[in-house]
């Protein structure tokens, strides 16, 4: 049987997650998540944070805290903050923890034992006035590639290259602030993927079908000169030993053991819930396996390339089928960044606004095929005039004027038009199309078509005019009601991957007649069912208060401000 491995990036517990992150990674595999399992087939959602690395050990440091405090309190506010915005993980684990050195060790040796693990000597960076070594992240200077003056010693944040930390122009020690550096020679542990570039170059001819089109030419890209060898160890004091006898002293790069939490996460899991699996036979090994990598598009060297080699050559995991990398969100027009003042608070925007409202949002902005902005008006507009004019507003009408008019419910025969109608073959051919764009991984476009439904649906509603049909005809403003009643119903089904809270609250109104078994069977196109569900009438449970709040300009205001004033 088919099973569905999905895994989020894992988040670096050096600082808060923005809404770049969010709608990069972290939502869009929750929408993913959440439709694979409404279909009924087996799948597990895996991340965790990634707690190692030059980054975190200066920035602990800096904090007076000691490197294993330090991760702790961003992994539980990472946590805090998935859950905040109803992003659900089967497991969220953590790379510090032991039971995840247990599962890269065997990595390591498998992969060295193949030969393709060996020593080089390389130039790195050093201070001569704090006497440190400076590898990657602990040197910052001018990229030499397109001369942005703040680059980091592993990336550009500008270009997105992957730097060379001893080319960097004019460098500077992250530790002391010196730039009285010099080039000296270290022996480190390289990754030797120049010997494995035929295996490799296989398994991505493969994937060309399936990858984005903003994936798949960009990994060509990257190794039309060949695979090249990566260095996988330091001198820190923090990570994971290197496990030989020779290499005392030496941890583990943080890049090389992250990837590796998908799958020592998953053991543990397996683990926690008593399970009968075996993480690797059943799940990282298993041919029926569906593994999914959501990640942004930083992330897609150690995706698409690395981690795949890895896999491979240690014979412990599957390669990736799909690497749905989404391109980057901005903050209006500019990239986010705290260091600057030019970011936003997800946990008080959350705290603000609530779950529904930025999730509808930023999946209506999804950076699926390139770059995209967050601006507080374009929040404003797309929540009060597509989510709470066509949804909101039409569950208040329709329902308010059920409860009022039918306390006691409608009769079985008011329901009956909506069977064999156009509107139920509509629906029926929608919820297939969603189920198409949702399998492709197509977020947006997926939401899209959902709200276009529910404007249909918002339409028929305004055109049949219940109320003034009441006057006249109640019999026909009852069948308006009914029909409009169980589409609504259907539609809160369907918004269930996308908004959480406001698919339960919508539910919440029709009562615990509408079992999981039923919910379902709907969410996977059998609307058949619906004809049981009413078979002998329906009433509702609730009255619907205002579902989604609209936003006022006074608020919006005041937070522009606050954005100008920060940055």
């Amino acid at each position: 049987m088919k099973r569905y491995l999905i895994t989020s990036a894992l988040p670096y517990a050096n600082g808060p997650l923005h809404f770049g992150h969010l709608a990069g990674v972290y939502l869009p595999a929750d929408v993913f998540y959440r439709h694979t399992k409404l279909m009924g087939r087996k799948a597990i959602h895996i991340c965790g944070s990634d707690e190692h690395g030059v980054a975190i050990m200066l920035n602990a440091q800096k904090a007076g805290k000691d490197y294993k405090s330090y991760v702790d309190e961003w992994h539980a506010s990472h946590k805090a903050l998935f859950d905040k915005f109803k992003v659900t993980f089967d497991f969220f684990g953590q790379t510090s923890a032991d039971y995840h050195a247990e599962e890269v060790i065997p990595w390591f040796k498998a992969i060295h034992e193949k030969g393709l693990i060996g020593t080089k000597d390389s130039q790195q960076l050093y201070c001569n006035d704090c006497t440190n070594h400076l590898p990657d992240r602990f040197v910052k200077g001018e990229c030499y590639s397109c001369g942005y003056e703040d680059a980091r010693g592993d990336e550009c944040p500008n270009c997105g290259i992957i730097i060379d930390p001893v080319r960097l122009k004019k460098p500077v020690c992250q530790i002391c602030g010196s730039g009285n550096i010099e080039e000296v020679t270290v022996t480190q542990y390289y990754l030797l993927l120049s010997k494995f570039e035929k295996e490799f170059k296989s398994y991505l001819e493969g994937r060309k079908p399936i990858w984005r089109k903003t994936v798949f030419p960009f990994v060509e890209s990257l190794i039309k000169e060949g695979l090249h060898d990566r260095a996988i160890s330091r001198d820190l004091d923090w990570g994971i030993d290197v496990p030989l006898e020779e290499a005392s002293g030496k941890k583990l790069y943080v890049w090389f053991d992250a990837p590796i939490g998908y799958v020592s996460n998953t053991k543990k899991m397996l683990q926690e819930k008593g399970s009968d699996e075996d993480y690797l036979k059943d799940w990282w090994l298993n041919p029926d396996s569906e593994i999914v990598h959501f990640i942004g598009k930083d992330n897609i060297i150690f995706h698409c390339i690395i981690f795949p080699c890895m896999s491979m050559a240690s014979g412990r995991a599957l390669p990736a089928t799909d690497v749905p990398a989404n391109q980057y969100l901005n903050l209006e027009g500019k990239q986010f960044s705290k260091s600057a003042g030019w970011y936003v608070d997800a946990e008080e925007a959350v705290e603000k606004f609530g779950p529904d409202s930025l999730r509808y949002y930023l999946f209506s902005i999804l950076p699926e095929g390139s770059d995209s902005s967050f601006t507080w008006e374009g929040f404003q507009a797309r929540v009060n005039g597509e989510l709470a004019n066509n949804i909101g507003n039409l569950v208040n009408r329709c329902l308010k004027f059920w409860a009022k008019n039918w306390a006691d419910g409608l009769p079985s025969s008011a329901f009956q038009g909506f069977f064999d109608s156009e509107a139920e073959k509509k629906f029926i051919s929608t919820i297939k199309e969603l189920h198409t764009l949702l399998d492709n991984k197509q977020i947006k476009k997926g939401l899209e078509t959902l709200m276009a439904l529910g404007q249909d649906v918002n339409t028929y509603f305004s055109d049949k005019a219940p109320w003034a049909e009441f006057k006249t005809d109640p019999e026909a403003a009852s069948k308006t009601i009914a029909e409009t009643g169980l589409q609504i119903m259907v539609l809160g089904i369907l918004f269930e991957p996308f908004l959480p809270d406001l698919s339960a609250n919508i539910l919440s109104l029709f009562g615990d007649k509408l079992s999981e078994d039923i919910k379902t069977s709907i969410y996977q196109g059998n609307l058949s069912c619906l004809r049981d569900f009413v078979s002998s009438g329906y009433s509702l449970t609730g009255k619907p208060d205002a579902l989604v709040p609209k936003i006022e300009d006074a608020v919006i205001a005041t937070l522009k401000e606050e954005l100008v004033n920060k940055g």
